[in-house]
């Protein structure tokens, strides 16, 4: 891997309110960017919102605005939730960019010799802005099962990509981990999708039925489609095609998308990619969906989680936890408030808060602050670094808490409060329980190291803690409970009638 990388996240439609599927994107693409910052890499890291399309223009009509003043107004709040998420982005990309529209119509030009004119008639999602075959529909009762509405019969006159000429060359570079898509399981079903070929897509819309968007060049009467503007948001925010720097960047590392748009960006994107000459990216790491208490999250059900809301009752380094280790990385999760807040209290409050706390206090009470020369801690970091390189990233923090729970265990079988307790009768006490609080915080800095990609404020809590060789009190405790959603066993019991 070269020193120049570069990941990428999905970007949503500004219609609605960001959800807990963009901030997962963030947090899966930030904490592989710290990883990387962390073993001396350079990385671009790009994130963006998708402006055009119906769905917008409709949002817009509702709101007696211009599609562009409407999402002038909306792509703040996907701008906020990244910054919350505590993603350190270097790019960021909106569609309606006048960089980004002027390089779609050129990338369309480039991909004229793949591009024809023909009648279109298929089902139609508006929820999607996609079009599905008959066997999809038929799949779900003619319903969208994601946006719970029936799909439309549409037939018009587009221009299609000739994504059946790319077939065998994304077939191949999808087998042999050229374009590698993770987890092997989602590659295997996109495989099966397109075991009888890639098929042509409509790439444009008639203006009539789609205002809002980039024009066709050279025929105002057409509209480009909605995804053959949205996925080259990948390579013009690093400012292609003419600012040659991003070939310092592309092919991208790691696109992170969710399994719902797996199809889009296994299938057309490297379509046009291959068309214009452009390699594709190395991995499509997929994530699964969070839901909530075992159900699919849905307005209309009223379970929406908000991540704002979880950020700002907890804290963001709960939030990323949380997200990181109990939701896995490449499969679906499940969140309830409960689950959480037992997350919270017991493995941030207890496990890790409490034994930060205890060797600080520990030092202060015996020895004055003073730590005395703190060994490298020798735990073995393979099982770690496998899981990062494999973008496993819940396993990864797996194994940071086996070595929290592991110094908790160590404290209790060494116990240092008793062995501070001979001090005046043993010679040899003070320099064993000297040993032991320099080894508890050799381990501690360690772990502070291994949550850097993951939890950066509590890292850098402990660091500044142990890292001077005294004690450095931070003024605040790290996880101190919380009750919202979960019984407080400090709370007096009231005796039943």
């Amino acid at each position: 891997m070269g020193k120049n990388l570069y990941i990428t996240t999905a970007i949503p439609y500004v219609n609605a309110n960001p959800h807990i599927g963009n901030a997962l994107d963030y947090l899966i693409a930030d904490i592989w960017k710290r990883y990387q910052v962390q073993n001396g890499k350079t990385v671009r890291f790009q994130v963006g919102t998708d402006e055009h399309g119906n769905k917008i223009a409709a949002k817009a009509a509702e709101a007696g605005l211009e599609p562009k003043a409407y999402t002038d107004q909306t792509y703040v709040n996907f701008q906020a939730l990244m910054k919350k998420v505590g993603a350190e982005y270097t790019d960021f990309v909106r569609t309606t960019d006048d960089h980004h529209v002027a390089a779609v119509q050129w990338i369309w030009q480039k991909l004229l010799p793949y591009i024809y004119k023909g009648k279109y008639e298929g089902w139609y999602c508006t929820g999607h802005e996609a079009f599905f075959t008959d066997k999809e529909v038929e799949a779900t009762g003619g319903t969208c099962p994601d946006h719970q509405k029936p799909f439309e019969r549409i037939s018009e006159e587009n221009y299609y990509l000739k994504a059946s000429a790319f077939t065998d060359q994304i077939r191949e570079a999808i087998e042999k981990n050229k374009m590698k898509i993770v987890p092997e399981y989602r590659k295997k079903e996109f495989l099966e999708m397109m075991k009888d070929g890639l098929k042509d897509v409509s790439i444009s819309r008639p203006r009539k039925n789609l205002s809002w968007g980039v024009p066709v060049p050279g025929d105002e009467s057409q509209v480009i489609y909605v995804w053959v503007d949205a996925l080259p948001n990948y390579l013009t925010v690093l400012g292609f095609p003419d600012h040659p720097e991003w070939q310092e960047y592309w092919p991208a590392d790691v696109q992170v998308i969710g399994k719902d748009i797996l199809r889009f960006h296994a299938g057309i994107w490297p379509a046009m990619l291959l068309g214009m000459g452009v390699s594709l990216p190395k991995t499509l790491l997929v994530h699964g969906h969070v839901n909530v208490g075992g159900a699919k999250m849905s307005k209309t059900v009223g379970n929406v989680i908000d991540p704002n809301e979880i950020i700002d009752g907890y804290g963001v380094d709960a939030f990323r936890y949380f997200f990181a280790r109990h939701i896995p990385t490449q499969d679906d999760g499940d969140f309830t408030w409960e689950k959480f807040e037992m997350a919270y209290n017991t493995e941030l409050g207890n496990d890790l808060g409490n034994v930060v706390q205890r060797v600080a206090s520990m030092i202060t009470r015996y020895q004055a602050g003073v730590i005395g020369d703190a060994p490298q801690a020798e735990h073995d970091m393979q099982p770690y670094r496998l899981a990062m390189d494999e973008l496993k990233f819940n396993e990864a923090l797996d194994s940071v808490w086996g070595n929290v729970r592991n110094l908790n265990q160590y404290l209790e079988s060494v116990k240092p409060w008793e062995v501070a307790k001979t001090r005046e009768k043993d010679k040899d006490a003070e320099s064993h329980l000297a040993e032991i609080l320099a080894t508890s915080v050799g381990t501690l800095l360690q772990i502070a190291d291994l949550l850097v990609p993951f939890m950066p404020g509590t890292a850098e809590y402990i660091h500044k803690t142990f890292e001077t060789g005294t004690i450095v009190d931070q003024g605040r405790l790290l996880f101190p409970k919380v009750y919202n959603h979960t019984p407080d066993p400090r709370a007096p019991k009231t005796q039943g009638a």
